[in-house]
């Protein structure tokens, strides 16, 4: 046997150790969600489930975790206010909770949802600061503007925005993709966001921030979700853009990109055998729970931890 065919045996007999030890543990291991938090996330298949829209997160199974318990506060929002639109259920609430547990008074935005309202203000006031709850259709400028006049005159003052509130609808085709829901998907997430953001500048101090939420549609795009994307798209270069407008205001303005997050968001979108494996296309191979996303809006929205940091966009999205 010549040297060449010596080095291809052993190539071959590597080759087949290979396989037994996939075989044996290895195709388990990536067959496996990632757990990397202090508690267990629900990884798919989840139960069949499909809601009316807006959805509710009351109905959703599993429920979805936002309350961080191992999350502990430190001042990093002491005695400011925060306005987050959407503040109701899903990424909204658990933002919510960490800004009163970081020591914000907090003022919820929604649509419609009160019995989700009413939990996210318990959960607000069970960290011991002030919780607003306030109905308004944020794709309408005059709602935003009385939205922004209440919060400054009931709660003193106005310090960080969380715009956070959006619809999404898939669509398969484009042709299927009718001009009233694509007029509604920018209307309540770009024009809901630039109402908000012109109400609330005019009242808002330097070191004051604003925190948009974005997507990974709006960074990778998304065949299903193309209004979506492009609304996502569009508050990614809107961020970027006002945070150099507001530079000299001392005012920073970032943006955080969420993957996959278990909220009712969701299911209020997908027919229910999609909603059963929803995330489970990420490296992760699960979805996101709430208040793994809602740290990065802490970090952004405080001038302790990010008073350099200005028009950026922070991808939250299980990896790459």
């Amino acid at each position: 046997m010549t040297s060449a065919d010596e080095t291809a045996e052993t190539a071959k007999q590597y080759q087949e150790i290979q396989k037994a030890a996939d075989a044996s543990s290895g195709s388990e291991d990536k067959k496996s969600a990632m757990q990397a938090g202090a508690r267990l996330y629900p990884e798919p298949p989840f139960p069949k489930q499909h809601q009316k829209k807006p959805g509710s997160e009351s109905e959703l199974d599993p429920a979805p975790m936002y309350d961080a318990p191992f999350y502990l506060g430190s001042k990093k929002l002491q005695d400011s206010v925060a306005i987050v639109t959407g503040g109701d259920s899903g990424i909204g609430r658990s933002i919510a909770t960490l800004f009163a547990r970081e020591g914000a008074d907090v003022a919820i935005v929604y649509l419609c949802e009160d019995e989700d309202a009413e939990v996210t203000r318990k959960a607000v006031e069970a960290e011991g600061r002030k919780c607003r709850l306030i109905r308004a259709d944020i794709s309408k400028e005059s709602e935003c503007r009385r939205v922004v006049a209440e919060v400054v005159e009931k709660l003193g003052g106005l310090s960080v925005l969380v715009n956070n509130a959006a619809f999404q609808q898939h669509v398969e085709q484009l042709e299927d993709l009718a001009p009233e829901q694509f007029d509604r998907t920018l209307k309540t997430n770009l024009y809901g966001c630039y109402y908000m953001c012109q109400a609330a500048v005019v009242h808002m101090k330097p070191g004051s921030a604003i925190v948009n939420n974005g997507s990974v549609t709006g960074l990778n795009g998304s065949k299903e979700l193309l209004d979506y994307s492009m609304t996502k798209g569009g508050i990614h270069a809107f961020t970027r853009s006002l945070a150099g407008q507001l530079v000299p205001k001392g005012i920073r303005v970032n943006a955080v990109a969420p993957g996959p997050v278990w909220s009712p968001l969701n299911p209020a979108d997908r027919d229910a055998d999609e909603v059963a494996y929803f995330g489970g296309g990420s490296v992760m191979k699960r979805p996101a729970q709430p208040e793994e996303i809602a740290p990065a809006f802490v970090f952004l929205a405080s001038p302790h931890c990010s008073s350099y940091i200005t028009g950026e966009i922070l991808p939250v999205i299980g990896g790459y």
